[in-house]
């Protein structure tokens, strides 16, 4: 495992932005997965605002910083009368899901909740905002966020591959196969292959 040296790389760049530009250039590439400038631009900006951790939380009644439910937010952005606002609600319950099932999967393993529901969360929320009515700036980004809705699903293996560590645990070959068996994850299917793995749908045919 080669953890530490990456991050000790990330630490130390300069730009932040050019960083994830750069690897999620790379990994668009090597996952074959195309997308619009805007999109790119998009992903990136959603990388370097999340690189500060804090980001992540929000101040809860008792001071202490936590992260939101994504169903606690999707009941606000349902009960929100100012549109302005409920865009917002529903532009971060999209981008912590994409960025929370991208980077921090392994920790579903101790969870009830699985990557295939962020998944789900996530494609919700930007396509509710692509179906938003737009005004000004909000009309630029709705092809982004239709293409995110449309695309969640790879996105999340292009941001997999970023965050790989060097290694795979007998633990990463089992969460892949779940991640194939719950999302369809071509990449996914291929690191099994890869690893010596059939991977094997739970009707019993191989894939």
């Amino acid at each position: 495992m080669e953890t530490g040296r990456r991050d000790a790389k990330l630490l130390t760049v300069s730009d932040v932005r050019e960083f994830f530009r750069d690897a999620l250039h790379h990994a668009l590439g090597h996952q074959h997965l195309t997308v619009r400038d805007h999109t790119e631009h998009y992903v990136v900006n959603l990388l370097a605002m999340f690189a500060r951790t804090d980001a992540l939380f929000e101040p809860s009644p008792d001071g202490r910083a936590r992260l939101k439910p994504l169903a606690l937010m999707l009941a606000d952005a349902v009960e929100e009368p100012d549109a302005r606002r409920r865009y917002r609600i529903l532009q971060r319950m999209g981008d912590v899901a994409l960025f929370i099932a991208g980077f921090l999967a392994d920790g579903f393993a101790r969870r009830a909740i699985d990557v295939d529901y962020h998944i789900a969360m996530g494609g919700r929320a930007y396509g509710a905002l692509a179906q938003a009515p737009q005004r000004g700036p909000q009309r630029a980004l709705a092809e982004v966020f239709a293409e995110l809705e449309d695309k969640f699903q790879p996105l999340v293996d292009v941001l997999h591959e970023i965050g790989d560590a060097a290694g795979r645990s007998p633990r990463d070959v089992l969460r892949l196969y779940e991640l194939w068996r719950k999302t369809g994850s071509r990449r996914a299917h291929r690191l099994l292959m890869q690893q010596g793995a059939q991977p094997v749908d739970p009707g019993g045919r191989a894939h």
